[in-house]
């Protein structure tokens, strides 16, 4: 995925962009990187990679390299950057967070058209950033470059430039998928990605830019430039996953969706004839799958209870080694047992969502290890059906990755994909036998999903703002 942070200042900001930008850490592992403007020093800027330690660390003592009266950061999991340009609209600095599914069409396309050339990578492939500004640059000034870009690329692209002088352009994706959030302070403004960084460091939380909206920054306060379109499709995944339990997006708090959603997946389960009394305690699976938990066990009256710690210190996140295997090994050391809380107990689990399902097949097979008497599990999201092609917050790029797509093709081949719909839905004959079958395949006592309704009034938030492309491949 990714994350940013920025500020426009008349003082210097680079210890705030520092500790603004660290609070995304938990949006990507691959790259960190900052870029600022001083009236004196001018541009600079510093990128290190941070898949083997934390931003923090990489960029501690940052404020003796660094000086800068305006600053963005950001946290990638694709490509180096912020990337600097000379361009006919000035010198300036850029980051992106989104994906460009089309990358090779436009590449072709701006080699044709510009007979120039542009930096390759090992094995050929381009720097997202570097092609988005290439686009921009197609257009006399940055403004019209923004939406000629947003609207040429096939994905999506939320950006911020950092412009000679200071100000900063932030550009949210025209339907909205990924929040951008401006901040005031005194005598300085400032953007991020998740909205409690602001607050964090000081800034009182102005709005939420709307869908294809566009605004300058300045010290002094917010322009907007592009007013904002009609069509909102904000990622509902963003509640239930990779959203951090403090932040809020478009008036909804994470965490509180996920007590809610916990309480609306146990009401769930009581009307269909779950039977309570067999459980002995509730758990989710660390760490977002924690509050869907705990709502599960308000709503039901038993006992929640953390079965199993995640040892963090050292292992931030199981998926920051480069390997699948290295990512399963370290999931598994992660995981310490309470075995008093284990042993003979009938235990059910909420987590976020099951995607590949690699690592929860472990953490089950740990559980019984560990002398569980049974395990019943609940994912928090309904069955993912499609890879996600909007937003690059997963590895997955074939649906084929996805468990539950694996699991239909492996019961009716070609042919169930055309019943998906049916799959997803519990009530009916293929939905119960998708359950049974991965249950049987994980070893879960029982599995239901989380339905697209519950998700949906979790949120609070109309469905025609909401994409819930992986669950429905409805765009």
């Amino acid at each position: 995925m990714g994350g940013y942070f920025g500020i426009s200042s008349d003082q210097d900001c680079i210890l705030d962009v520092y500790f603004g930008v660290d609070y995304h850490s938990h949006l990507g592992t691959r790259r960190g990187g900052l870029a600022a403007f001083d009236p004196e020093f001018g541009f600079q800027r510093e990128i290190h990679n941070i898949e083997n330690a934390p931003f923090r660390t990489k960029f501690e003592g940052i404020t003796n390299k660094m000086h800068g009266t305006s600053a963005i950061g950001c946290i990638s999991d694709m490509d180096p950057q912020p990337l600097l340009f000379r361009s006919a609209s000035g010198t300036y600095a850029i980051t992106t967070v989104g994906i460009v599914n089309n990358l090779d069409e436009i590449i072709d396309m701006i080699l044709l058209e510009s007979h120039g050339h542009l930096e390759a990578k090992t094995g050929g492939k381009i720097n997202q950033t570097e092609l988005i500004a290439a686009l921009i640059s197609e257009k006399e000034d940055l403004i019209e470059g923004i939406r000629y870009a947003q609207e040429i690329i096939d994905g999506t692209a939320n950006i911020l430039i950092l412009k000679e002088g200071g100000n900063i352009i932030a550009a949210r994706d025209l339907v909205g998928r990924l929040p951008m959030t401006v901040g005031t302070g005194e005598h300085s403004t400032a953007v991020a990605f998740e909205s409690f960084t602001l607050s964090k460091m000081g800034y009182e939380e102005m709005r939420d830019l709307g869908p294809g909206e566009i605004v300058e920054m300045t010290p002094r306060g917010v322009t907007t430039l592009r007013e904002p379109g009609d069509k909102m499709k904000i990622c509902a995944f963003l509640w239930s996953y990779y959203g951090y339990p403090t932040t809020t997006y478009e008036g909804v708090n994470v965490e509180m969706m996920r007590y809610k959603n916990g309480r609306i997946m146990a009401r769930n389960d009581m009307k269909n004839g779950f039977d309570m009394s067999q459980i002995d305690y509730v758990g989710g699976v660390p760490d977002s799958g924690t509050p869907h938990g705990i709502g599960y066990s308000n709503e039901t009256h038993l006992p929640f209870a953390r079965a199993f710690i995640k040892y963090t210190p050292t292992w931030a996140r199981s998926f920051m080694p480069t390997t699948q295997e290295e990512r399963n090994k370290v999931a598994k050391m992660k995981q310490i047992p309470v075995v008093e809380l284990i042993k003979d107990q009938n235990l059910l689990f909420v987590d976020d969502s099951i995607v590949r399902g690699t690592q929860l097949r472990e953490t089950v097979e740990f559980l019984y290890d560990n002398g569980a008497k049974a395990v019943h599990m609940r994912s928090a999201c309904p069955p993912l059906m499609y890879a996600c092609k909007f937003l690059n917050f997963s590895r997955n790029r074939s649906d084929m990755d996805l468990l539950s797509r694996r699991v239909v093709m492996q019961l009716e081949g070609e042919k169930g994909l055309e019943h998906l719909d049916e799959y997803a839905d519990a009530s009916t004959e293929r939905g119960k036998k998708l359950r049974k079958t991965i249950a049987d395949q994980m070893g879960f006592e029982s599995l239901e999903f989380q339905t697209l309704e519950g998700v949906i009034e979790a949120i609070g938030i109309d469905k025609c703002k909401l994409c819930t492309y992986c669950w429905t491949g409805e765009e």
